[in-house]
C-alpha cells in the first residue's frame, strides 16, 4: 500500500481545542464562544506550565551582548525564561572563547571586589520580570568582549482566529490535546478530571522523554587529590 509521501500534519489553535473537548465528551457541534474563550485562556496558561518545565529544546537560542568595560549587569529579554550555557568571545583575538559559569545570588553576594576588572568567568541570572545578568569579574580593556548565552525563551502565546498553529513541534501535538483536555475537564466535566489528568501526565513523559539532546555522557573521577595525598 502506498505512504502519503508527506508529513505536514499539524493542529491549529482552534482544532487542538475541538480535540480536547472531544476527550471530554463534549462534541464540536455542541461547543459555544464560551467554550472556545475557556480553551485560549487555559491553551496559554498550559503554554506557561510548559515554559516552566525546561528546557523545551525548540524554544532555545543564541543571544550576543557586546560588553562594556567595566559593566558588569546587562538586560536580558523579559521572554527569557532560563540561561543555559554562556562563553565569552574575544574580539579578534586568536584565544577564541571561554566557557563561564552561572553562580547563585548569594555567591555573588560574597564576593567582596563586585567591580574589580578582568576577563568575565561567572554569571549570575536575576530572575526578576525584567531579568538582568551580572557578570564577574567586570570586563576589563585589555580586550573587545561579547557574552554569548543560550537561552531557554517563553513559548509564544496561543490565539485561536485565523489557523494560527501552537508554536512546538510535532512530537508534542498529543501532549498538548490530552493537557487541555485535562485543564478543560475540571470546567466542563469534573467526573472526567481523574481520567484526562493520567493521560496528560502519560503523554507529557513520552513528549518530554523525547525533548533531549542524544549525546553520552561520561562521568569521570577526579582522583587529583586521592593522588597528591597518597
Amino acid at each position: 500500500m502506498p505512504t502519503s509521501g508527506i508529513t505536514t500534519f499539524s493542529l491549529s489553535n482552534a482544532g487542538l481545542a475541538v480535540s480536547a473537548y472531544s476527550r471530554i465528551q463534549i462534541r464540536r457541534t455542541a461547543l459555544l464562544a464560551e467554550h472556545m474563550e475557556d480553551a485560549r485562556v487555559e491553551t496559554n496558561l498550559m503554554l506557561s506550565k510548559f515554559s516552566n518545565l525546561q528546557p523545551n529544546l525548540w524554544t532555545v537560542d543564541l543571544v550576543s551582548v557586546p560588553l562594556i568595560q567595566g559593566q558588569v549587569t546587562y538586560d536580558v529579554d523579559p521572554s527569557t525564561i532560563q540561561i543555559l550555557d554562556a562563553y565569552i568571545s574575544f574580539v579578534g583575538q586568536p584565544e577564541g572563547d571561554r566557557l563561564i559559569f552561572p553562580i547563585s545570588r548569594t555567591e555573588y553576594a560574597s564576593y567582596p571586589n563586585k567591580m574589580a576588572q578582568a576577563v568575565p568567568t561567572v554569571f549570575w541570572f536575576d530572575r526578576l520580570i525584567n531579568p538582568t545578568i551580572t557578570l564577574w569579574q567586570a570586563p576589563d580593556a585589555s580586550n573587545a568582549y561579547v557574552l554569548n548565552y543560550y537561552r531557554a525563551r517563553q513559548i509564544q502565546d496561543a490565539n485561536l482566529p485565523g489557523g494560527e498553529i501552537p508554536e512546538v513541534p510535532y512530537r508534542f501535538l498529543d501532549c498538548m490535546v490530552a493537557e487541555l483536555a485535562h485543564r478543560l475537564s475540571r470546567i466542563w466535566k469534573p467526573e472526567l478530571e481523574a481520567a484526562r489528568k493520567q493521560d496528560a501526565a502519560e503523554a507529557w513523559h513520552v513528549a518530554a522523554t523525547q525533548d533531549t539532546e542524544n549525546v553520552p555522557m561520561f562521568i569521570v573521577p577526579q582522583l587529583y587529590n586521592y593522588v597528591n595525598n597518597q
